[in-house]
C-alpha cells in the first residue's frame, strides 16, 4: 500500500483526492543501496564503539564526618605512680656474664679482667714506644752535633736546646718505662691464671720463677721465653704433657726483648769511658736502645693483643643472642610484712 491508496476493497471518500508521494532523494537511495549490501563482518563481531567517559561517583560536601585533630601533649617526664607497681622486672642487673650481688657470681674473674686490662696496656704500649722513638731522635740529632762541631762552631742555643731535649726524653722514658712494665707484668699474670681457669690444670710455673724469669736481669733473658712459651701453650689449649712450642711471633718478641736488655747493658757500661769517642759512641749506643724499646713495645702490645683475643673472643652475635633463662644461688627477695597505708591491692 501507498500512501494515497485507500485500503482495499473501500473505493475513495467523495472530495478526497489521493496525494502522490515524492519521489526519494539521493540520499535516501544511497542509505537504500547500503542497507542492502551485504554486512562486512558478523553480528556478533561488530566492533564496537565506546564513548570515551568516565563516570566517577563522588560523596557531596558534608557526607562523612571530619577527622578530630588531636594537638600533641607537651612531654611532662616519665611516668609516675601513687604507690610502687606489683609489676616490673626484677632488681638485677642485666651483664655479661650475669652477676647477682651477695652470691659467688659476685666475684670478677680473671677471665673477665683480661679484655679491660688488654685494651689500658696496648694503648699504654704504643704511646710508650712514640715516646721513645723522640728520645732516639734527640740522641740522633746529639750526634748530628757532635758531628758538625768538629768543623765549625755550634751555636750556644741550639746545643742548649738539644742538651735539654735529650735529658727531657730520656728521662720521660726511663720513668715512664715503669708504667708500661707494671701493667705487663700484671696482665701476664691474670692471662696465666684465666688460661688455667679455662684449660682446668694449675698453671705449670709457680708465681716466684715467673717473678724470677721476667724481673732479674740476667735469669730473664733465657726465662722470658720459657714464660711466655708456656703462657701462649696454655692459651691454644693444647695438652699439658707435650712441650710447648713456641710460634714466630713470640720468637720475634723474644729476640726483641734480648736485643733491648743487651743494648741496655753494653749502653750503661759504655758511660764509664772518658775519652771523646767513647762519649760519641754511648749517644749511638742510647739511640740503638731507645729504638729497640720501640721494637719491644710494639711486638709486646702485638702478643698482649693476640693473647688476649684467644682467651676472651668477644663476638657481638653472641653477646646479642644472649638471654638470662635462670639464676642460681641468688637470695631470697624480702617479703613485706605489712601493706602500706593508701597501697593499692
Amino acid at each position: 500500500m501507498h500512501p494515497g491508496q485507500p485500503p482495499q476493497g473501500r473505493p475513495y471518500p467523495p472530495g478526497y483526492w489521493p496525494r502522490q508521494a515524492p519521489p526519494p532523494s539521493a540520499q535516501q537511495l544511497q542509505g537504500r543501496t547500503l542497507a542492502a549490501q551485504p554486512e562486512p563482518y558478523p553480528y556478533h563481531r561488530r566492533p564496537v564503539h565506546r564513548p570515551k567517559l568516565r563516570w566517577v561517583a563522588t560523596p557531596p560536601p558534608g557526607a562523612w564526618p571530619r577527622r578530630r585533630v588531636v594537638a600533641p601533649e607537651p612531654y611532662l617526664g616519665p611516668p609516675r605512680y601513687p604507690v610502687p607497681p606489683r609489676w616490673g622486672f626484677p632488681n638485677l642487673v642485666w651483664r655479661r656474664p650475669t652477676s647477682v650481688p651477695g652470691t659467688a657470681s659476685d666475684e670478677i674473674r680473671p677471665i673477665d679482667r683480661v679484655p679491660v686490662l688488654s685494651r689500658s696496656l696496648v694503648v699504654v704500649l704504643f704511646a710508650f714506644a712514640v715516646l721513645c722513638a723522640v728520645a732516639a731522635g734527640a740522641e740522633i740529632w746529639r750526634y748530628v752535633l757532635l758531628a758538625e762541631g768538629r768543623d765549625a762552631a755550634l751555636s750556644r742555643s741550639v746545643v742548649a736546646f738539644s742538651d735539654g731535649f735529650v735529658v727531657t726524653a730520656g728521662l720521660l722514658a726511663s720513668i715512664l718505662a715503669l708504667f708500661p712494665a707494671g701493667l705487663s707484668l700484671w696482665w701476664l699474670l691474670v692471662a696465666r691464671q684465666a688460661a688455667a681457669d679455662v684449660s682446668g690444670d694449675d698453671p705449670p710455673r709457680p708465681l716466684w720463677q715467673v717473678l724470677v724469669g721476667v724481673l732479674v736481669p740476667v735469669a730473664n733473658l733465657p726465662m722470658a721465653l720459657s714464660v711466655v712459651g708456656e703462657l701462649e701453650h696454655a692459651v691454644l689449649g693444647r695438652p699439658r704433657d707435650v712441650r710447648p712450642k713456641p710460634s714466630r711471633r713470640v720468637l720475634v718478641w723474644w729476640g726483641t726483648w734480648l736485643l733491648n736488655w743487651v743494648l741496655l747493658g753494653v749502653s750503661i757500661g759504655w758511660r764509664f769511658r772518658d775519652d771523646v769517642q767513647s762519649m760519641a759512641d754511648s749517644v749511638v749506643l742510647v739511640a740503638l736502645t731507645d729504638l729497640s724499646a720501640v721494637a719491644l713495645a710494639v711486638m709486646t702490645a702485638l702478643v698482649v693483643r693476640r693473647f688476649s683475643a684467644l682467651l676472651a673472643p668477644s663476638d657481638a652475635r653472641d653477646v646479642r643472642e644472649m638471654r638470662v633463662l635462670k639464676v642460681r644461688g641468688a637470695p631470697e627477695p624480702e617479703l613485706r610484712t605489712s601493706r602500706p597505708a593508701g597501697a593499692a591491692r
